[in-house]
């Protein structure tokens, strides 16, 4: 069979290189047969909504949003909201000016309670500044003391607000690599969001560094961005993508039972592909540099829901995201108008899953 193709980044300092080698020995030490083809949801799965992405919009499209997810067989919708810091050294963190207000969060939480959605408050760091390698996995505040502060002012904010509005699950943050290795504070953080919100926690770590995350105790569900490699290069068959995926399944399942967590559900916090030539091989790469392919979104979807099936440890997945235009002409994550929708609702619904079909 093949395996994914997990290719060591080499940014970041020693300590977040470590950390990668972790996540891909795991990832790269189990790679087995076909699973099932019967295609059983998670029992939380939904699609990410992050409003701060539709530039220019009304309160009402917005919440159009939120129906469109719940007609789509979700149970659970995840709410990103983002505040940001100048760049990857700085210790000032404040609400980014493309980000959500608070009204409309509100709006958003309430809207999702309605349609009955169980709503997980996603807050993301946006780093305005970049220069070659930099993002929010590769942090390296000037103050590391000063940074957290900040930063627990950031999550206390919208525990706050979680709590005002009765929010089941709240993640402590997304991807930050750079600084996970800071254990000492990620408890307290937790500790310290436990004594405000009377929900239940977690954290995404990236695809590539989930191994090393010391915290995982102090949260309610393990959280991990599924944008694994699924393919090296151009378009792969059906049935290799499936592959990929049981290996990266099976092999999260081992880690989970060496390393004793299996008594928290697996989440993927985040998984999505855009419609977009290479998508497979780099299923995190957002720049719509390739050309519109439909068909390879659909595919990898199809491989997602076919792996995740009866019996598997998958508590929760969201789809990230519901966003953008939608449609056939549409590069994007957003599965809205093209095949993938087809595919992710009879997943969500509990329907059949082939693994040869490709429209």
């Amino acid at each position: 069979m093949s395996c994914p193709n997990l290719r060591l980044a080499r940014s970041g300092g020693l300590k977040a290189r470590a950390g990668r080698l972790a996540s891909w020995l795991v990832l790269a030490g189990l790679c087995t047969g076909l699973g099932p083809a019967h295609a059983a949801p998670p029992p939380v799965r939904g699609f990410a909504l992050a409003p701060h992405f539709e530039g220019e919009r009304s309160r009402a499209s917005v919440l159009s949003m939120v129906d469109a997810v719940a007609a789509e067989g979700a149970t659970a919708i995840q709410v990103v909201v983002q505040w940001g810091q100048a760049d990857v050294r700085a210790q000032t963190i404040a609400p980014y000016r493309w980000g959500t207000d608070d009204a409309e969060v509100a709006a958003v939480i309430e809207r999702a309670h309605a349609r009955g959605l169980t709503v997980l408050l996603f807050p993301i760091l946006r780093i305005e500044h970049t220069a070659g390698g930099e993002w929010r996995g590769a942090l390296a505040p000037t103050s590391r003391a000063d940074w957290w502060l900040a930063y627990g002012a950031f999550i206390a904010h919208y525990a706050d607000l979680a709590q005002a509005l009765g929010v089941e699950w709240l993640s402590l943050g997304s991807e930050l690599s750079a600084l996970e290795d800071d254990a000492a504070h990620w408890w307290a953080l937790a500790a310290a969001v436990r004594a405000r919100f009377r929900g239940r926690l977690t954290y995404s770590a990236n695809w590539d560094h989930f191994a090393a995350v010391p915290f995982w105790r102090a949260l309610d569900a393990v959280g991990i961005n599924g944008y694994f490699p699924l393919a090296r290069r151009g378009r792969p068959s059906p049935e290799r993508l499936h592959h990929a995926w049981v290996g990266i399944r099976d092999a999260l399942e081992r880690w989970r039972r060496v390393t004793g967590l299996t008594d928290r559900p697996l989440w993927l916090t985040e998984v999505g592909y855009p419609s977009m030539e290479g998508s497979a091989a780099r299923p995190y790469h957002h720049a719509p540099d390739g050309a519109v392919d439909l068909a390879i979104q659909a595919a990898a979807y199809e491989a997602l829901a076919a792996t995740w099936s009866d019996g598997s440890a998958l508590g929760g997945v969201f789809i990230w995201a519901w966003t953008g235009p939608g449609g056939p002409e549409d590069r994007g994550y957003g599965v809205h108008g093209k095949p993938a929708q087809l595919r992710i609702r009879s997943w969500f619904a509990g329907g059949e899953s082939s693994i040869n079909s490709v429209d």
